[in-house]
C-alpha cells in the first residue's frame, strides 16, 4: 500500500532544484534534476555554494511540491546534494521517487548516516568533518577534490577503505584547476585506477 497520503505533509529545507546536465564524475554528461537541500556541518573552505550552509523557513518545500516538479521536468534522473544532504531524513523522499520509477543518486560527504535506499551513492569525503564508517561502505563513487598536492595521498588513504568495485575519480579544485589539472593528469597516468572529473557544467556554463 502506497505511503503517499501519510508522507504528502513532510518538509525540506531545499535551497535550490533544477533540470540539467550532470557535470561531475561517473555520470558526467547526463540529465539530471538536481535537489539541493540547505544546511550543511562541514564547511569546505572552498565551497563553491557557501549559500548552501544555511537553511531558514521559507526555503521548506513539501515532498508533494519537490515531486512535481521533477515530474514536470520529465526526469528520469535526481542528484540529491547539498550543503550535506545527509543531515536530513531523505527516505520518503527517495520513496516517493521511486514509486515513479525515477533512479535516485546522492552527493555527500558520508558524514552522516543515510536512512534511504540511494540508487547512487557519490562519496566525496572532505578534510573539514571526518566521514563515518557507512560511506565507505555505501561507496559507488569516490569522488575527491584536489586542493593541494598533499590531498593525492589522503585521497589513497580513502581509496583504500572503499569497496573494489567502487569508481575513483579525482576532481581539480576549479579556481585552482590551471595549476593543478596538469598534476592531476600525471597522476592518473602512474595510478590507473584514478579516472578525471572536471567541473563540465562549468565549461557549459549552466548550473
Amino acid at each position: 500500500m502506497s505511503n503517499t497520503h501519510s508522507t504528502s505533509s513532510i518538509q525540506l529545507p531545499i535551497m535550490e532544484h533544477f533540470f540539467t546536465i550532470q557535470g561531475e564524475g561517473f555520470h558526467t554528461g547526463r540529465a539530471a534534476y538536481f535537489i539541493r537541500t540547505a544546511g550543511c556541518d562541514v564547511g569546505c573552505v572552498w565551497c563553491d555554494v557557501k549559500e548552501s550552509w544555511t537553511s531558514t523557513p521559507d526555503q521548506l518545500m513539501t515532498l508533494d511540491a519537490i515531486l512535481q516538479k521533477v515530474l514536470n521536468a520529465n526526469a528520469q534522473f535526481v542528484v540529491i546534494t547539498g550543503g550535506e544532504p545527509t543531515m536530513h531524513s531523505l527516505l520518503a523522499l527517495v520513496n516517493r521517487l521511486h514509486e515513479n520509477h525515477i533512479e535516485v543518486a546522492i552527493e555527500t560527504a558520508g558524514v552522516h548516516s543515510l536512512d534511504a535506499n540511494i540508487d547512487w551513492y557519490c562519496f566525496s569525503p572532505k578534510k573539514f568533518l571526518k566521514p563515518i564508517d557507512e560511506a565507505y561502505e555505501k561507496a559507488n563513487e569516490l569522488k575527491v577534490v584536489i586542493n593541494h598536492i598533499s590531498d593525492f595521498a589522503w585521497a589513497e588513504e580513502h581509496a583504500n577503505k572503499v569497496s573494489s568495485e567502487c569508481r575513483l575519480f579525482l576532481q581539480p579544485e576549479w579556481k585552482k584547476q590551471d595549476k593543478l589539472l596538469p598534476l592531476l593528469i600525471d597522476y592518473v597516468k602512474g595510478n590507473q585506477k584514478w579516472k578525471i572529473s572536471l567541473q563540465t557544467h562549468k565549461y557549459m556554463n549552466i548550473p
